[in-house]
């Protein structure tokens, strides 16, 4: 169980609300922390260990990280397949293959074309910036590295996000639209997709803790896949249903599809 403490140096945004009086969702003016803290130990409770991301190498990490933009993960597992047997999984082959091969290869995935110049891209960043080892880059300060990642081609917040914690297992939190969906759905948030923003309500109201961002994003992907649709959402299903303040349930049933698009 995560160990919880409510700061005195609480912000005016660190507080979270239900409709006085309805006996339903969160107990009015609870911190934050303590809200994120029973999400998470509730979800682990329901849904078990996600052991997210599934992959072989690091380096096989930074490539789904790249080919899951824009598309679904059984997409990307078909193109991984496809390298895996071409034996381009590594720095040196991705290097050498023809990016009109590779992004054969990667077809399934979908923006096949544009991905293979994004994954020769890194390839070229790695090289030239830390002589082709993934120790060293992953030594880099974690605040340093991100900003040198946003600046590769092709890796937003979300994929530089994605390699740090799960490939270099840098304690950053990965924001999805998964994650925007079900703050906004449960009154944490204005439901806007400011990247930064979201990562920051994490981050400053958790543990540094690899382990738990990792996990607690993974159960959120889970959440949103299979219960905070964009359509229908299955609110009475859902594990962390019984904690949508009453007025919020109400508005999401009577609303249409949320649709919410994140950069990459």
């Amino acid at each position: 169980m995560l160990a919880t403490s409510q700061s005195a140096s609480a912000k005016p945004d660190d507080w979270v609300g239900s409709d006085p009086g309805s006996g339903v969702g969160m107990p009015a003016l609870a911190p934050l922390e303590k809200t994120l803290t029973l999400y998470f130990e509730t979800l682990s409770r329901s849904l078990g260990p996600m052991r997210w991301w599934p992959a072989r190498t690091p380096f096989e990490v930074i490539v789904g990280a790249i080919l899951t933009q824009n598309t679904s993960w059984s997409n990307v597992e078909r193109a991984i397949a496809n390298l895996r047997r071409a034996e381009v999984m590594t720095l040196r082959a991705m290097e050498r293959i023809s990016t009109p091969r590779l992004a054969q290869l990667i077809r399934p995935s979908g923006y096949f074309r544009q991905k293979a110049k994004k994954l020769k891209a890194f390839t070229r960043f790695l090289r030239r910036d830390f002589g082709g080892s993934l120790a060293r880059m992953f030594r880099t300060p974690t605040a340093v590295l991100r900003e040198r990642l946003l600046e590769v081609h092709g890796i937003g917040p979300e994929t530089a996000d994605s390699i740090l914690l799960y490939a270099g297992e840098h304690p950053t939190f990965v924001v999805d639209a998964y994650t925007h969906r079900i703050l906004a759905r449960h009154g944490l948030s204005d439901g806007k997709p400011e990247y930064e923003k979201v990562r920051a309500l994490f981050e400053r109201n958790l543990p540094p803790d690899v382990k738990l961002y990792n996990e607690f994003h993974a159960l959120l992907v889970n959440v949103g896949k299979n219960w905070c649709r964009p359509r229908e959402p299955r609110c009475q299903e859902c594990p962390l249903g019984p904690y949508i303040p009453a007025g919020l349930a109400s508005r999401i049933a009577a609303a249409g599809p949320v649709q919410v698009e994140v950069r990459s």
